[in-house]
């Protein structure tokens, strides 16, 4: 499996804090012209989008933060190190963009229940310059750093991709005040981009949580990497199976097996191995091996894992082993 790691993981950590600090100065700056325009032009699709684009600018901010923080070493205190803030701050990035979502909704109801005069020439105007700012900054991104396999970076890029749906908006909204007089347009399309904002909030998040709850790894097969554990020669049985993730891409697995207890130090250690590079195979790079004899008397203390129904507890007994 590791050709196709290499194939997924082609920027490096440098590479994805590069990308967020030329982001974050391109969004902040127009940030700023675009609340001017929205509040001389009185538009809340302009305004939006500017409080969109200051979520921007945070969010890109948190993210980097998190990267830097991420980096420092391990400690006694933190055996795995600070990079599980990457997920802390994944996770705020995707609660705030369910947030906005609901902001944009609440407001939109309110200007459709009392509808404002809308200047629909400069809410064009700047919304087509947002646009070109978020498209820019969305192709640099996707170009050129981890949006898919790093939750951290994914979920500055989402920020990004909704704020240009916001800008693709705005411009839709105005084309129609300017044509038709739908003043309108204004909130029904600042709602259907409030969806789009929701959904991709409630992805981040709900992956940042099943990492922060110590869930299994996405797209990992718990049964598949037991049976695999399983079929290796001389392992009678496995027990006590959790897999986590720590941080975006990096995964730990930790299981006992049941191994005969006669066997030799050299041989129970081939053993180990054999599971070691069997997990690996499924993507996750720090094994825990615990060996132990069948007479361990682990019924005591319970499958934990299995009684769950999440994973596997197996004791299989090969011939010629009773115990």
């Amino acid at each position: 499996m590791s050709d196709h790691h290499d194939h997924t993981h082609p920027h490096s950590h440098a590479a994805n804090k590069q990308v967020l600090r030329v982001s974050l100065l391109l969004i902040g700056s127009f940030m700023l012209v675009e609340a001017a325009a929205g509040w001389l032009a009185n538009s809340l699709a302009l305004l939006s989008d500017a409080g969109h684009m200051f979520s921007d600018a945070a969010a890109i901010a948190l993210s980097l933060a998190a990267f830097r923080f991420g980096e420092r070493p391990a400690d006694s205190k933190r055996s795995f190190g600070y990079q599980r803030f990457e997920i802390i701050a994944a996770a705020v990035n995707g609660i705030t963009l369910l947030l906005i979502a609901a902001w944009i909704v609440i407001e939109a109801v309110l200007r459709l229940l009392s509808p404002n005069e809308i200047s629909g020439a400069s809410m064009l105007a700047v919304a087509a310059l947002g646009l070109a700012v978020n498209v820019a900054v969305a192709w640099y991104m996707l170009k050129n750093s981890d949006t898919e396999g790093n939750i951290n970076m994914r979920a500055a890029y989402l920020h990004v991709l909704g704020d240009l749906l916001g800008s693709i908006g705005a411009i839709i909204a105005g084309i129609l005040v300017l044509s038709f007089g739908w003043i309108w347009a204004d909130s029904v399309i600042s709602m259907l981009i409030a969806l789009l904002i929701g959904k991709s909030g409630w992805g981040v998040t709900r992956n940042s949580l099943h990492i922060l709850m110590e869930g299994t790894p996405a797209g990992t097969d718990m049964n598949q990497v037991a049976a695999d554990i399983l079929n290796i020669e001389g392992i009678q049985g496995l027990h006590d199976i959790h897999a986590w993730t720590i941080t975006s891409r990096q995964h730990a697995l930790s299981c006992h097996i049941v191994i005969d207890g006669a066997l030799k130090v050299a041989e129970a250690y081939r053993i180990a191995r054999a599971v070691e590079s069997a997990v690996q195979r499924h993507g996750i790079a720090h094994v825990t091996v615990q060996a132990e004899p069948p007479q361990h008397g682990h019924e005591e203390h319970g499958c934990s894992a299995a009684a769950s129904g999440a994973q596997p507890c197996v004791h299989h007994h090969h011939h010629g082993h009773p115990h």
